[in-house]
């Protein structure tokens, strides 16, 4: 088992819309726990900073917002000892986006980074894509 695959570690699948979150367990040459999802919430009253700019799509400012919203759910549940390793999966967009937005916590806890979109995909194919870039 690759050694960036730490068992119990938080894996995060995500897109500028949602994110899933699973449970990483070494048994059986690895599996994936579904542990719950994060939805965007109140977009109108927590934009992702500032005013929008008039250029900027309505999506793009909610998926940015979301972004955020993500980025505050990972620092909080890192605080509270949550999760001591993490693997984020994400579109290039999304995961260009919150990289900054990582608190220190965050970011000392993130062993794997994907840039792919797999929020669609089977358990078995994310598996598959953390054994192939954990090597």
């Amino acid at each position: 088992m690759p050694e960036k695959l730490a068992d119990g570690m938080l894996v995060v699948v995500a897109t500028g819309a949602e994110a899933r979150m699973f449970q990483w367990s070494q048994s059986g040459g690895g599996s994936l726990k579904h542990i719950g999802a994060l939805e965007p919430q109140n977009l109108n009253d927590d934009g992702p900073s500032g005013m929008r700019p008039p250029e900027s799509s309505r999506q793009s400012t909610d998926e940015a917002t979301f972004v955020k919203q993500l980025a505050n759910h990972l620092y909080s549940q890192a605080s509270k000892g949550s999760f001591q390793h993490l693997a984020l999966i994400a579109d290039p967009k999304t995961l260009g986006e919150i990289r900054p937005q990582l608190h220190k916590e965050v970011v000392d806890r993130l062993e794997l980074e994907i840039s792919k979109t797999l929020i669609n995909s089977e358990t078995n194919d994310i598996v598959r894509a953390l054994l192939d870039h954990a090597e």
